[in-house]
């Protein structure tokens, strides 16, 4: 039986040495597809998170915990670079494998292209297992489908005990791809977690690994009904299990009002399409007070505006934090055609100048907040895989708001007079933008409205 803390019940059978789970035949063994067949967030008590901001506070924390692994660490990230920041990261994972506990990578083929030719033969030289997540061979891997779909989840959990979530790449504060060497870090955050919510996080980088590896993950064992004698019937018999069991293994923890409360969310592209966004939309709707969005990538679909505009008209204070030094020019005029939509219904919009803008992070009244990898854009809530965790603990949002009122207060606030343009050229922007949204969207596979 599961424990009162909502720990999994043990397997009857070890896992094999794919790491792919066996499709559930009991409700225990369903237990590890409760919360992700759950089409909201589950939220779970009795955690430990902590605020990380940026690699100067993640990178020891995630080394440490590396350094203590006894078993398995599963690690997962878009960008893995190779400055002496990251290669410390290296290192550790190299160390620990060399003393005999099991490491899984996974490294976004686009967003490690550079540097996988020397990350890989280092990482396996040491006994890590290193995939690339869609690797990019050529020119003509961009016509293989999914191409456009990223790996932007950043993710570690070590021993099943302790995990890490947010926005950081595996890369020094001070440098950016694009633009080299700056004098002050980026923005940007990660929480380290403990508890229940280590669960769903484990069960997530195992899938993106089997699938870097594999090309499938225990998802895909759904595949084995429709070859079954009686597809049908067993499908029903499946979907019937998941839907009784849908908090069985979980209700402890979900009943649970001890701080910490978290749910882990993602984006993917089977059951959790649409969460990640979801959970912000529910969150902006029940605000009475604030809210606070920060993203680097910003151009929200109509219902998610929809919300904020609301929000702001019911007497919220709606504030925004966005890119004031551009990394990509693009990204920046995709925002800015939505600001005279936003400004004109009293919507507050900032932004940050002192450094280059990571932070995906949100806060809605005084107990409800978000730290992950997802930018409030086409991409990150339609096309790649995304991961954030959502904490409903009155201590954690006041730390992470007082982190929050620093940077706006570093923030240049914009105005209506500072978008002195031509009415007409508003609508010819706004249109562009979203007839290349649209076409990206398309192209990507995306399916829905937006």
């Amino acid at each position: 039986m599961p424990s009162p803390r909502g720990d999994p019940p043990a397997p009857a059978e070890p896992r094999a040495e794919t790491g792919l789970d066996p499709l559930p035949a009991t409700v225990q063994e369903a237990w590890p597809f409760a919360w992700y067949v759950h089409p909201r967030p589950v939220f779970l008590g009795g955690n430990r998170v902590r605020l990380l901001r940026g690699g100067e506070k993640l990178f020891p924390a995630l080394c440490e915990a590396v350094a203590r692994a006894r078993h398995e660490v599963w690690f997962a990230t878009y960008i893995f670079h190779d400055d002496p920041a990251a290669s410390i990261v290296a290192e550790a994972l190299c160390r620990a494998a060399r003393r005999g506990v099991r490491v899984r990578v996974v490294l976004d083929g686009f967003g490690s292209w550079s540097t996988l030719p020397r990350l890989l033969p280092q990482l396996r030289a040491a006994g890590v297992a290193a995939v690339v997540f869609r690797p990019i061979r050529g020119w003509w891997s961009w016509f293989q489908p999914g191409q456009l779909r990223r790996l932007h989840q950043k993710l570690c959990v070590v021993d099943g005990e302790v995990a890490f979530v947010g926005g950081i790449n595996i890369i020094d504060d001070l440098l950016d791809i694009r633009h080299g060497w700056s004098q002050l870090p980026r923005l940007d955050y990660a929480v380290e977690v403990r508890g229940p919510v280590v669960h769903p996080i484990e069960h997530t980088v195992r899938a993106l690994w089997t699938r870097a590896s594999f090309g499938r993950d225990w998802r895909d064992e759904l595949a084995v009904l429709a070859r079954s004698p009686h597809p049908i019937a067993r499908a029903k018999r499946f979907f019937r299990r998941l839907r009784a069991t849908r908090w069985a293994g979980l209700e402890g923890a979900a009943l649970d009002p001890s701080p910490v409360r978290a749910a882990f969310v993602v984006r993917d592209n089977f059951r959790q399409r649409r969460t990640i966004e979801r959970s912000y939309i529910e969150a902006i709707r029940r605000a009475e007070r604030r809210v606070d969005v920060v993203s680097p990538y910003f151009y929200p679909g109509r219902v998610f505006r929809q919300a904020l505009v609301a929000a702001a008209s019911r007497g919220v204070q709606v504030r925004l934090l966005l890119q004031g030094k551009l990394d990509y020019r693009i990204a920046g005029f995709a925002a800015r055609a939505l600001y005279d939509e936003l400004l004109v219904h009293g919507v507050r919009i900032f932004e940050y100048m002192p450094a280059f803008l990571h932070a995906k992070v949100a806060v809605v009244d005084d107990d409800w907040a978000t730290v992950g990898s997802s930018n409030i854009d086409p991409l990150s809530l339609l096309v790649n895989l995304e991961a954030n965790v959502i904490v409903r603990d009155q201590a954690f949002v006041r730390g992470l708001s007082e982190e929050l009122e620093e940077a706006f207060a570093a923030s240049r606030e914009v105005t209506q007079p500072d978008l002195a343009l031509p009415r007409w050229w508003g609508r010819l922007r706004r249109g562009v933008v979203a007839w290349c949204a649209h076409v990206y969207l398309r192209v990507a596979g995306a399916t829905g409205r937006y």
